[in-house]
């Protein structure tokens, strides 16, 4: 049997965008995300790109406009007690 050899070009992750920059994320998918582990909709927080579960107090990165929504990568976000609502840790 004769060996193909496939020559392929290693791709960095940020391949074809500016170092700068990172991808928006696009906010439509609102509509269809759910959190994985309560099912509920989750908020979009601009401010430090990550997509918010309100009631269990979890945030969820997004990285070049993609979500993560891997629980394990999920940051515990702490709630006012005032106001119910998540503060940044």
């Amino acid at each position: 049997m004769n060996a193909v050899k496939i020559r392929g070009q290693q791709r960095s992750r940020s391949d074809g965008v500016k170092d700068s920059e990172s991808q928006p994320f696009d906010e439509t998918l609102l509509e269809f995300l759910v959190c994985p582990l309560s099912k509920t909709p989750l908020r979009y927080d601009e401010r430090s790109n990550e997509l918010i579960n309100e009631e269990l107090g979890i945030a969820y990165p997004i990285i070049d406009g993609i979500p993560n929504m891997i629980p394990q990568d999920a940051r515990m976000i702490h709630k006012s007690k005032a106001t119910g609502k998540p503060t940044e840790s």
